[in-house]
């Protein structure tokens, strides 16, 4: 559960960040720099480990990692993020527990029990009503763009917890960036191309926010939320994101200078509630 919670932290300020740098930078550049950046990271990691190739049944798994954390999640919350502020985004991604335990339970590695899908439910039906709540009651185009992000990344959680427990988190994550790799540099190259000419008047906080994003949204973190999840368990593990659109706030008001309301606290502490609730569910692995 500690080492889920170290990569949630730092999944947490993946959209203040994602938002800073998509403020200057095209969203296709911030996704697949982030994942050509990432994976040069990765490959050092698996050369200086010598680590040896992962086997071919581990191929359809690294691949739904890649196409899951690599780049859908990041391509579609830095479209979003154009439009739509941290915060707002934040409580659309507490759905994304209940993302990967479905994720997980649809591939059969996990049966939660009843007790447990009332205590996810609860949890995201908390945020889900927040978010529309703060929209005017309906989902703009930005708001689905974050849902789908949500779907893709609990689809990429559920499967890299999964092959973490033989490969461990490090391999998981660094076979996945460098799979990505032959998508992620030609269309990092094609943007730069297109938009190379304005990247003199890119500022600092730009060009700081993209680095986060490469180094510890796309890397760092992962190491430490496959292994959790290897330890502990997806759906179990899993209900430890329900914290991270709270961490988000916090951190958007901190990164973006967002206003942070007494009715965002309140909220967590319901959905806090529920994340205690569920670890004391069964799941049969």
């Amino acid at each position: 559960m500690l080492l889920g919670l170290a990569g949630v932290a730092i999944f947490s300020l993946t959209l203040p960040f994602t938002r800073l740098a998509v403020a200057e930078l095209s969203p296709m550049l911030v996704t697949m720099g982030r994942a050509v950046v990432a994976a040069l990271l990765a490959g050092l990691w698996l050369w200086w480990q010598r680590a040896p190739l992962p086997g071919r049944g581990a191929l359809p798994g690294l691949l739904v990692v890649a196409a899951g954390c690599v780049i859908g999640f990041p391509l579609l919350t830095s479209f979003a993020m154009r439009s739509l502020p941290a915060s707002h985004g934040a409580v659309l991604v507490g759905i994304l527990p209940l993302a990967t335990a479905l994720f997980s339970a649809l591939r059969g590695h996990e049966r939660p029990s009843a007790g447990f899908w009332c205590a996810a439910l609860a949890g995201s039906g908390l945020v889900v009503g927040f978010a529309l709540s703060q929209s005017g009651g309906a989902l703009h185009v930005a708001d689905v763009l974050m849902l789908g992000a949500v779907l893709a990344a609990g689809m990429g959680y559920a499967e890299g917890g999964r092959l973490s427990q033989a490969l461990g988190g490090q391999q998981v994550i660094s076979w996945a960036l460098l799979l990505s790799l032959p998508i992620a540099l030609p269309l990092a190259g094609w943007d730069l191309w297109q938009h190379g000419g304005a990247m003199a008047g890119v500022g600092a906080a730009a060009w700081g926010g993209f680095a986060y994003t490469c180094v510890f949204s796309m890397f760092v973190g992962f190491i430490f939320w496959y292994r959790g999840m290897a330890r502990g368990g997806v759906a179990r593990v899993g209900q430890v994101q329900l914290l991270q659109p709270f961490l988000t706030l916090l951190g958007a008001a901190i990164v973006l200078g967002e206003p942070l309301q007494a009715a965002h606290l309140l909220f967590a502490l319901a959905v806090i509630g529920t994340v205690a609730l569920g670890r004391r569910m069964a799941v049969r692995r």
